[in-house]
């Protein structure tokens, strides 16, 4: 027994599916990382170098991800409707109102100084008030009148996609949250496949001692490998019993725990109110959602930019007075974006919306839930299995070389 412990020819031989079952979670890994990282292309463009498959592509793989899934489990109207435009309206008043003097008198002093410092302080407060009085209608109208015409206001699948376009490492996180048992399976399962392969190998090489043996088995484990491990975790699409066995692709076995995942960085940190008004605002039909939020605040200037409309163009004249309307109108759009940054809120409003595309997601089949996850293995699978069937040629022949350099001689 000792003997044959010390025997280097065995522990050659015992060394072939160690090897291989370190080529297959070399591999594996190696694959996941070059999937997201880095993030910028590293090297000499466009040939030499490397950047993450998911970061050189965000446009292509976030207007996936909408059409795939996001536009499956929320309308725009569903959406705003979840935030809840009357919610929506008394936030706006409730955060507006302790800075309403401050924002009368910031526009005042701007526009009219001379006029605003010399009115008595008791015509002031009149203004004040006015203008108190008329907001809460006037916030419920506008809120109204963008819930009526979302549909048109909106571009949801622009808005995502230049989320994610510009914050690449979001991408990555929605991909590597969601996907994280898959992409852990797939590096741990490199080294068990990789070790069974490295069993055939071995009984191969003790009949064959060829040279091309060795590389040759060790392309097919970094090939093979991160192969078997894509399937596992999609296929089969739909679960087979076979006796008390129930057999499914890992991460379809997974959709009601996924979609949890999904939806919270979604409505969290994609879909969250602020950034909702903003592409209102800055978005393709943003000049239509500025011109209504100024159609909706004239009759608040007509009434309360002075002590009645009369009298402020008398004191401003016509030109005077149209100039501050439009300034009124633009202060309005500047306020309104600001009660949308508060966390507490976002939160809240993001838990609604969460709710209802947790409980669609949860209801896709299995052919649509797999496409949340499976776009970022499609894209440029090839490039992957070829690098790693590359550094599995590449660990043959070194094994070849330094292993069984001697017995080959």
């Amino acid at each position: 027994m000792t003997s044959l412990l010390g025997n280097p020819e065995l522990w050659q031989y015992l060394s072939i599916p160690v090897i291989a079952a370190i080529i297959g979670w070399c591999t594996n890994w190696l694959a996941i990382k070059m999937t997201f990282f880095p993030l910028e292309f590293v090297g000499k463009p466009p040939w030499l170098g490397w950047q993450g498959i998911i970061p050189s592509k965000t446009g292509k793989m976030a207007s996936i991800s909408v059409d795939a899934t996001i536009s499956k489990i929320g309308t725009v109207r569903e959406i705003f409707e979840q935030i809840d435009p009357r919610v929506l309206a008394t936030h706006i008043v409730h955060s507006v109102d302790p800075r309403l003097e401050e924002y009368v008198d910031e526009l005042m002093l701007r526009e009219h100084p001379t006029f605003w410092e010399n009115l008595p302080a008791s015509a002031r407060r009149i203004v004040y008030e006015r203008v108190r009085r008329a907001t809460p209608q006037l916030v419920d109208n506008l809120v109204g009148d963008v819930a009526d015409n979302i549909e048109d206001l909106l571009d949801m699948k622009g808005m995502v996609v230049e989320r994610l376009t510009t914050d690449k490492q979001l991408l990555n996180r929605t991909f590597l949250e969601c996907g994280e048992a898959e992409f852990r399976f797939i590096v741990n399962s490199g080294f068990y496949f990789g070790f069974l392969f490295g069993l055939i190998q071995m009984t191969v090489w003790y009949f064959f001692q060829n040279w091309w043996v060795l590389p040759v088995f060790g392309l097919m484990v970094g090939w093979a490998t991160n192969w078997i491990a894509l399937n596992v975790i999609f296929r089969p699409l739909h679960a087979i019993k076979i006796g008390p066995f129930r057999i499914q692709g890992l991460f379809l076995k997974r959709q009601h725990e996924v979609a949890e995942s999904f939806c919270h960085i979604v409505t969290h940190d994609i879909l969250t109110v602020s950034n909702i008004i903003n592409a209102i605002l800055e978005g393709p039909s943003g000049d239509r959602a500025r011109n209504m939020v100024k159609q909706h605040i004239k009759p608040l200037v007509d009434e309360t930019a002075g002590l009645g409309k009369a009298l402020t163009q008398v004191a401003f004249g016509p030109t005077g007075f149209a100039t501050m309307r439009h300034q009124v109108g633009e202060k309005a759009i500047e306020i309104s974006q600001q009660p949308f940054n508060d966390p507490v809120f976002e939160v809240d409003r993001a838990r609604a919306v969460e709710s209802i595309m947790v409980e669609r997601m949860r209801a896709l089949s299995p052919a649509e839930f797999q496409d949340l996850l499976r776009p970022c293995f499609q894209e440029d699978e090839i490039k992957l299995i070829l690098v790693g069937a590359a550094l599995g040629f590449t660990a043959g022949v070194c094994q070849l070389i330094f292993v069984f350099g001697g017995a080959l001689s």
